[in-house]
C-alpha cells in the first residue's frame, strides 16, 4: 500500500486563491444578484494583440503542412527565441546558451526546487508568492526562514540579520507588495550571496511594469550576480500569456555548487530528463512578442494596466488609506493597522462587492494588509472606485 508523502501534510489546507474562490461562491449563493468586481487574483484580462495572435495562428497552420511540421524540439528552446530574449533583456550580460525556455515561471520554480532538493536552507521574503514556500515544503525542505518585508525596512529584507542560507527567494518588482528594488538594495543582496556562497532565485515576472529608468530590470545588472543568481522570467503578465504558458530561466555558466560543479549542467540534465520542450506554436508567439511590432502592441496593453494601478493608488490615497506599490508594479499593498486580513477581505466582499486578496495569504508579515490588482478592464476599475467613494472600509 502506497503511503501519502508527509510533505503534503505540512501544507496549509487550502491554497490562497482557491480559498478566495470558495468564499466568493459562498457569497454568491446567498446573494445571487450581486455584481462582484474583482481586484483580486492577478490574471490578465486583455486579449492577445493582432500581430502576436496572427503569428501564433500561422505557426499552428504550418503544422498541418509537410514543410512546416515540427515534432519534438530542443528541450532548451528555440535558438532564435533565446537570442531574442538576450537581446531584449540581457544585452552584454547573458549568453543565449544560458537561457532555458519553459512553460512558465511557476513551473520553472517547481523544477528549480526539484534541482536543489530538500537538504537546503531556504530564505523567503515575507510576504511572498506562496509557491516559494509551498514548493519548497513539497521537496522536503524543513529549514525555511521568513525575511520580514515591512514598511519599516522599505519592504526589503534586513540581510545583516540573516544567518547563512543556501537559497534566497526574491521577487522584483515584488508580488504582493508592489515594491521595486534599487541597484543599492540588489547590490546588498548579491554581496550577501557572494559572502555566504548562497544562490539567489530571482523572480522577474513583473519587471515589464517598471517605468522608472533608475531601477534595475535584471539581477545581472549588478556586478558578479552571474556567480550567485538564477533569474526566472515570464511572458504571462508581460504579454498576456497566462493561458498560453511561456517563460524562461537564466542559469549562468559561472554559477557553481559548493564543490565547484556547474549548476548549468545539472539544470540541463534535469530539463532533458523531465521536460520535452515548450510548444513550437507558443515559442513562435514569444518571438512575435519580442519583434518591434509585437513589442509596441504589448506596451499599449501594459499602459492600460499601469493606468489602472495609478487610478487605484490615487483613489485609495484620497480616501485616506496608506498604500504601497502601484507605481512600478501592477499590485498595490493597502495597510489596515490592527486588522485581520481575511476580515478585511470579507468586509470588502460583503459591504462593497469587491474581491481583494488578503495579505496574510502571502505570509505572516502580510497580516493587516490587502493586495489590489490592476489586472482588470478600465470600466471595472472605474466602477470599483465609484463604489469605494460611496464609503470606504476602515
Amino acid at each position: 500500500m502506497v503511503k501519502r508523502r508527509p510533505a503534503f501534510q505540512k501544507l496549509s489546507e487550502s491554497y490562497l486563491f482557491p480559498e478566495i474562490h470558495r468564499r466568493k461562491n459562498l457569497f454568491l449563493e446567498k446573494n445571487p444578484t450581486a455584481n462582484l468586481i474583482s481586484l483580486g487574483i492577478g490574471d490578465t484580462v486583455k486579449p492577445l494583440p493582432p500581430y502576436i495572435a496572427g503569428k501564433m495562428e500561422r505557426a499552428a497552420a504550418s503544422l498541418a503542412t509537410s514543410e512546416g511540421y515540427h515534432g519534438y524540439g530542443k528541450e532548451q528552446g528555440l535558438d532564435a527565441l533565446r537570442i531574442k530574449i538576450c537581446d531584449r533583456f540581457y544585452p552584454d550580460h547573458i549568453d543565449p546558451s544560458e537561457v532555458f525556455i519553459s512553460d512558465g515561471a511557476k513551473c520553472d520554480i517547481g523544477r528549480l526546487q526539484m534541482l536543489f532538493g530538500g537538504q537546503v536552507k531556504v530564505a523567503v521574503q515575507d510576504p511572498a508568492y506562496p509557491v516559494y514556500l509551498e514548493g519548497s515544503i513539497l521537496q522536503g525542505v524543513d529549514m525555511v526562514t521568513f525575511m520580514p518585508c515591512l514598511p519599516e525596512n522599505n519592504f526589503f529584507p534586513d540581510l545583516s540579520a540573516l544567518s547563512p542560507h543556501d537559497l534566497i527567494y526574491v521577487c522584483h518588482p515584488n508580488n504582493p507588495t508592489g515594491c521595486a528594488y534599487t541597484h543599492e538594495q540588489l547590490t546588498q543582496l548579491v554581496d550577501y550571496a557572494l559572502e555566504h556562497r548562497a544562490i539567489i532565485l530571482f523572480d522577474v515576472a513583473y519587471v515589464s511594469f517598471i517605468t522608472d529608468p533608475s531601477l534595475p530590470k535584471s539581477i545581472y545588472e549588478i556586478p558578479q550576480a552571474e556567480k550567485v543568481a538564477i533569474e526566472v522570467g515570464s511572458f504571462s503578465k508581460m504579454a498576456g500569456f497566462s493561458g498560453v504558458r511561456l517563460g524562461w530561466t537564466v542559469v549562468p555558466k559561472a554559477l557553481e555548487f559548493d564543490e565547484g560543479y556547474p549548476v548549468w549542467k545539472d539544470w540541463m540534465r534535469l530539463n532533458t530528463t523531465i521536460y520535452n520542450g515548450t510548444s513550437f506554436v507558443v515559442q513562435q508567439a514569444g518571438l512575435a512578442t519580442l519583434d518591434e511590432e509585437g513589442w509596441r502592441e504589448i506596451q499599449a496593453i501594459l499602459d492600460i494596466y499601469r493606468a489602472n494601478a495609478q487610478k487605484l493608488l490615487t483613489a485609495f490615497q484620497q480616501l485616506g488609506y496608506t498604500v504601497y506599490g502601484g507605481e512600478n508594479a501592477p499590485y498595490l499593498w493597502v495597510d489596515f493597522p490592527g486588522r485581520d486580513s481575511w476580515d478585511v477581505f470579507q468586509e470588502f466582499l460583503e459591504k462593497k462587492n469587491l474581491i481583494v486578496t488578503p495579505g496574510n495569504g502571502f505570509g505572516p508579515s502580510g497580516e493587516r494588509f490587502i493586495r489590489l490588482s490592476a489586472f482588470a478592464h478600465e470600466e471595472q476599475i472605474d466602477a470599483a472606485i465609484n463604489v469605494l467613494q460611496s464609503g470606504g472600509v476602515s
